[in-house]
């Protein structure tokens, strides 16, 4: 019988990081935080905040689960070990699927906004030769992919770090504008803020995606937690730092109709053309479309391993020791989505199906604590990270189902 071509374990600690990072910056603050500012205004730091509360109990539960299990499509194990349901394993992979999908195409429309501060080229022929590009790249090899992933988060936090520079002289200030960027308990702009908080978190989306290589890490019990808590302990620093530059400095309306909103702001600070913020801006957002991709390659190449999708989508080439099949049609969807949904309905609803599966992922690890609760050589946490993700995760879904009624 012919031994199956596995994946190959290459990914240190640094590598996964960057990895994280990349999914994460990418994803969020270089394409939304225009939108977040449109719904809560100077509140947007709020948002954030609100946001990063949510991620980071979600964020260890994540880190101890990925510890004990570290396997590809990591919430149907998790999921598998705690309830022993197929049916619930299989149904959280192929949401996890889908929210991949469908950030990865908000990614992409970000990109187009980016692109066009040097070219006015059909919105549908950037699509097509962006994604058919990230599929030949992911489809090289995981650890050529991730190198290039890298390499472009190391861009992309100098970016931040360019924006947060020029903004400096209003980040002293915030110590006297602290009445602006503060509510009233009773006021009514937290709804906006709450809804904020909604599109924020998307921003905050991607650490979860690194549990789904962990049988490519090396040392994955050690290193996968680490790497998923320093990539959002920075990122959420990043986050809320640029989120008061951009209120402080830039009006909301103009913030709220931009498409390259770093662009903007970048602009209003030095009174330059925003050449070369613009370009860190492609290469950032387009590093978060290339790690979804490979995330969701490798969740269904863990599922059809797992017998919970066909074999076809388990097979490995071997050459490249990457899921060819996979990566190819996760690149296809993904260009699909782009052509025809826009960006900020992509963007909530990869937010709703995510918190979705950090309810089930939480509840998950309430189960297993209770089992096995200090199994040998994994580090683990508190009880109450898994049940306040869960209440956190629970409460955010509950608003956006009010939000979707009222609004």
């Amino acid at each position: 019988m012919q031994r199956k071509t596995s994946l190959k374990r290459s990914l240190s600690l640094p590598l996964l990081t960057f990895y994280g990072l990349g999914n994460i910056l990418g994803a969020g603050i270089y394409v939304l935080v225009g939108k977040v500012v449109a719904v809560a205004g100077m509140y947007a730091p709020l948002s954030f905040l609100l946001a990063s509360l949510l991620a980071v109990f979600s964020a260890i539960s994540y880190a101890e689960l990925s510890a004990r299990y570290p396997f590809s499509a990591g919430e149907s194990v998790y999921l598998h070990e705690a309830f022993g349901l197929r049916v619930l394993s299989q149904g959280v992979g192929l949401l996890i699927v889908l929210a991949g999908v469908l950030s990865s195409a908000a990614i992409v429309q970000g990109f187009v906004g980016y692109a066009n501060v040097f070219i006015n080229a059909p919105r549908e022929l950037t699509i097509i030769i962006v994604v058919s590009s990230l599929c030949a790249f992911a489809i090289w090899g995981i650890v050529e992919s991730v190198r290039i992933a890298a390499l472009l988060t190391l861009l992309e936090v100098v970016g931040l770090l360019l924006i947060l520079w020029s903004g400096r002289a209003d980040l002293f200030t915030v110590a006297s504008r602290v009445p602006e960027l503060t509510p009233d308990a009773s006021s009514l702009v937290w709804f906006g803020i709450f809804w904020g908080g909604l599109l924020a978190f998307y921003a905050y989306i991607g650490f979860e995606d690194m549990v789904n290589v962990a049988e490519e890490v090396k040392n994955p019990q050690r290193t996968m937690p680490n790497a998923i808590i320093i990539a959002l302990v920075v990122s959420a620093l990043l986050y809320f730092l640029v989120a008061l530059v951009a209120v402080l400095g830039v009006p909301a309306r103009a913030l709220a109709a931009s498409d390259a909103p770093l662009a903007l702001i970048y602009q209003h600070y030095t009174g330059k053309e925003p050449l070369v913020i613009s370009t860190i801006g492609l290469f950032a957002v387009i590093n978060g479309a290339l790690v979804q991709i490979i995330m969701v390659s490798r969740i269904m190449y863990g599922l059809s391993r797992k017998g919970w999708l066909p074999p076809l989508f388990g097979s490995v080439h071997s050459r490249t020791r990457t899921p060819i099949i996979s990566t190819s049609l996760a690149a296809l969807t993904v260009m699909l989505l782009a052509l025809f949904f826009d960006i900020s309905s992509l963007a909530e609803n990869t937010s709703f199906v995510i918190l979705i599966v950090f309810i089930l992922i939480n509840a998950a690890l309430i189960a297993i604590k209770r089992r096995a609760p200090a199994p040998l050589g994994v580090r683990v946490y508190p009880l109450f990270i898994p049940v306040m993700g869960l209440l956190t995760a629970s409460g955010f879904v509950a608003f956006k189902l009010i939000k979707t009624l009222v609004v």
